[in-house]
């Protein structure tokens, strides 16, 4: 009706009989008038949206989820065939606006008009990735109402919750991380989280790697302490006692990275998550280690961080990573529940839960840079070290979250996304710590 009025040519597909409509959709009906009002039951949605300009989405509000049915899954594979820019109204259709999930047919829109405030469905992918351009629009509710937060989105005022160095601050005092890891071929992976410890504050870093290749650790990492471990080019079961020892001087303890899959490492991995009793972050290996298993780690009496990809989630959860992929935020929460620890599923999205439903925040802007190896080493590295530094674990997972996009956007400049490598991110964590630079990135 709106449309009309300046003259626009505006026609109404109802997917359902017009005699159908009940209470205000009815009375809107009702006051557009019969013209231009087609039931797709009669026409396919094909030939209906053929040459227009513009689509309006508005077949499911806010309370959808789950997948569409017929005959609206049609239409929405319909209009993403047409052409046509597409405007949703509140959620692209097919989207659930409480989790972002898309388990069928979604609208893929060019712009989203919510009401009010934005929907955590918005920032979530595949959510985030479908709504287009976000626009908020008032409708009369006042600024400042009761209202409770599904989540909060990660902003700059997170980094100032990280404790900074004093005059009498030790190398010592600012926090020890070790970092776990390492075999033959995968040796940077150790060496890029060790650094990144170092650059986000840590007083002092260890390597425990293989002794075979502690010549590598010893030449590549100047700053950081290498500890020789066992005998071989990868570490085992039987080296755990050892790890356990250099773990008992540590703040934060990082498992996993370029730890490699073989039997005895994994087994290893099993082991060190029970017996560390300092706070520990888990990524890369030191996960694939517990696939199926993460009730393991509910019996831990510090602190846990597991930082999973899609694939490492799917594979800890024993479910497909499609459907971790269609629905992040569930199959993230599920995990913390089970596990008892904060998990920080990353992607470009990156979200931060934990066993408290309450406790869930979101990364709030695009850092693609960050799509490229060793990145998630980086964060490893980045949420040990604010861990050591005595920062409260969830904030220290959103701080690095936040701390290692705005990395990646600042690496980027000058250089383009595509040519960021994980030790520019490294170089620019700094900068992604200082709260003075945070409004830059976002």
């Amino acid at each position: 009706r709106l449309l009309r009025d300046p003259g626009h040519e505006v026609e109404v597909l109802l997917l359902w009989p017009a005699d159908e409509l009940r209470g205000d959709p009815a009375a809107n009906l009702a006051r557009l008038g019969g013209a231009g009002i087609v039931e797709l039951m009669d026409c396919q949605a094909d030939t209906a949206l053929a040459g227009s300009g513009c689509v309006v989405d508005a077949i499911f509000g806010t309370g959808f989820e789950g997948a569409p049915r017929a005959p609206a899954d049609a239409a929405i594979e319909a209009i993403n065939r047409c052409g046509a820019p597409v405007v949703a109204a509140d959620v692209p259709s097919g989207v659930d606006g409480a989790t972002g999930a898309a388990q069928g047919a979604a609208v893929g829109a060019a712009a989203t008009v919510t009401f009010h405030a934005p929907k955590l469905g918005h920032w979530i992918a595949p959510g985030r990735d479908l709504r287009g351009e976000l626009v908020v629009a008032p409708i009369g509710i006042p600024a400042g109402a009761p209202a409770e937060a599904a989540a909060g989105l990660i902003t700059d005022r997170v980094l100032d919750a990280a404790p900074g160095r004093g005059p009498g601050s030790t190398k010592f005092s600012s926090g020890q991380v070790l970092v776990v890891g390492g075999s033959a071929g995968l040796t940077g992976a150790v060496c890029m989280a060790a650094m990144a410890a170092m650059r986000a504050g840590a007083g002092y870093a260890t390597v425990a790697g293989p002794a075979e290749l502690n010549d590598i650790f010893e030449v590549k990492l100047t700053e950081v302490m290498s500890r020789a471990i066992g005998s071989g080019r990868s570490l085992a079961e039987a080296d755990a006692d050892a790890i356990a020892e250099a773990a008992e001087g540590a703040a934060c303890v990082a498992l996993g990275p370029g730890l490699g899959r073989d039997d005895s490492a994994l087994a290893l991995a099993r082991v060190l998550a029970a017996r560390i009793e300092v706070p520990l972050v888990v990524d890369a290996d030191g996960l694939n280690a517990h696939a199926g298993r993460l009730g393991a780690f509910a019996g831990r009496t510090q602190p846990t961080v597991l930082t999973p990809h899609e694939g490492e989630l799917a594979r800890l959860l024993e479910v497909d990573s499609g459907a971790v992929k269609a629905n992040r935020l569930d199959h993230a929460r599920e995990a913390a529940r089970i596990s008892g620890a904060i998990v920080v599923l990353k992607g470009d999205d990156t979200i931060v839960c934990a066993a408290d439903p309450e406790r869930l925040a979101i990364k709030g802007f695009s850092s693609p840079a960050l799509a490229t190896a060793g990145t998630g080493d980086v964060l490893t590295g980045t949420v040990a070290a604010l861990m050591a530094r005595g920062m409260e674990p969830f904030a220290a997972a959103c701080a690095a979250v936040h701390a290692h996009g705005r990395a990646g956007v600042a690496a980027a400049r000058g250089r383009g996304a595509e040519s960021v490598i994980a030790s520019d991110v490294i170089d620019a964590l700094p900068g992604g710590l200082a709260p003075q630079a945070a409004g830059e990135a976002g």
